[in-house]
C-alpha cells in the first residue's frame, strides 16, 4: 500500500503549508493575468511539472489540488504512473519523445506537448490507430532560435502544413513553444506572441482548429497567459522554499 500524505512532511522534510501557498499563488497569478487580458476565468489549464521530484513530493502536490501532471522524460513518466495509479490524474509528456519510447508512452498520457518533427508526428499517427483512446498532441515550434531546443521553425511548420493536416488518426490540438533560457516575462512575450501568430496561419493553411497553445513555465507563465496560452507548465515555482 502506498504511504499516505500525512507522513510526507516528516519523511521528506517538506513544508506542506508553503507548498499550498505556492500553488495558490500560481493559480492567483494566472487568474489575474486572465482578467488583465480580458479572458474568461478558468480558461487556462495548469500542468504541474513533476520532473525529478520524488513520489512523496508529487503526492503532496496532488493533495494541494494538482491533477494535470507533466513529465519531461518518458522513463520517469512510466515509473510515476505506476507508483500513482489514480484514474483521476491526467499525465502529460512535455519533453522530447524519442520514437522508440512512443509505443509505451502514448497509452499513459492525455497529451504529448512536444511533437517536434514531422517524422515523430507521422509515427504517432500510425500508433494512434491501434489505441482505443490515443492522446492529443501539440506541435513544438522553436521560435527562440536556440540550437539546443527541438521543434519546427516558423517557416518549416507552415511549409509542412498539408502533410501535418494529413495526419488524421492522432488529434493535433495546438502548438507548443518555450521562450529563451533565462528570459523574463517581458523578454519572453515576443516568443509567445509569435506562437499565437503561427497558430493562426497554420490554422488557415491546414484547416485544423488548433485551440491549444502550450506555452509558459515558472519564470514567464504570466506573459504567456496574457498572450493567449491555454496550457502553462509550472514546476519550480511550486517547490520554492518548501524544504524544512
Amino acid at each position: 500500500m502506498l504511504p499516505t500524505l500525512v507522513s510526507v512532511p516528516e519523511r521528506v522534510g517538506m513544508n506542506i503549508e508553503r507548498l499550498r501557498q505556492n500553488v495558490g499563488d500560481v493559480r492567483g497569478r494566472i487568474a489575474e493575468a486572465e482578467h488583465r487580458s480580458g479572458r474568461s476565468s478558468g480558461g487556462v489549464k495548469l500542468v504541474a511539472v513533476t520532473k525529478r521530484q520524488p513520489i512523496e513530493a508529487v503526492r503532496a502536490l496532488i493533495d494541494c489540488g494538482a491533477s494535470d501532471l507533466g513529465e519531461n522524460y518518458p522513463q520517469e513518466l512510466w515509473s510515476k504512473v505506476e507508483a500513482l495509479p489514480d484514474p483521476k490524474l491526467r499525465w502529460h509528456l512535455i519533453g522530447h519523445l524519442q520514437g522508440n519510447k512512443a509505443k509505451r508512452t502514448l497509452p499513459l498520457v492525455v497529451m504529448v506537448h512536444g511533437v517536434d518533427s514531422l517524422k515523430l508526428l507521422q509515427n504517432l499517427d500510425e500508433l494512434a490507430e491501434s489505441l482505443p483512446n490515443p492522446p492529443s498532441v501539440c506541435l513544438q515550434a522553436n521560435l527562440s532560435g536556440e540550437e539546443s531546443k527541438h521543434g519546427w521553425t516558423y517557416e518549416a511548420m507552415l511549409a509542412d502544413s498539408e502533410v501535418i493536416a494529413a495526419c488524421q488518426k492522432i488529434s493535433i490540438v495546438g502548438l507548443m513553444t518555450m521562450a529563451g533560457y533565462g528570459t523574463t516575462d517581458e523578454e519572453a512575450r515576443p516568443t509567445f506572441s509569435k506562437l499565437r501568430e503561427l497558430r493562426d496561419q497554420l490554422r488557415t493553411r491546414s484547416g485544423l482548429a488548433l485551440a491549444e497553445l502550450s506555452m509558459g513555465m515558472s519564470g514567464d507563465f504570466v506573459a504567456a497567459v496574457e498572450e493567449g496560452a491555454t496550457l502553462v507548465r509550472v514546476g519550480s515555482a511550486f517547490f520554492e522554499g518548501i524544504e524544512t
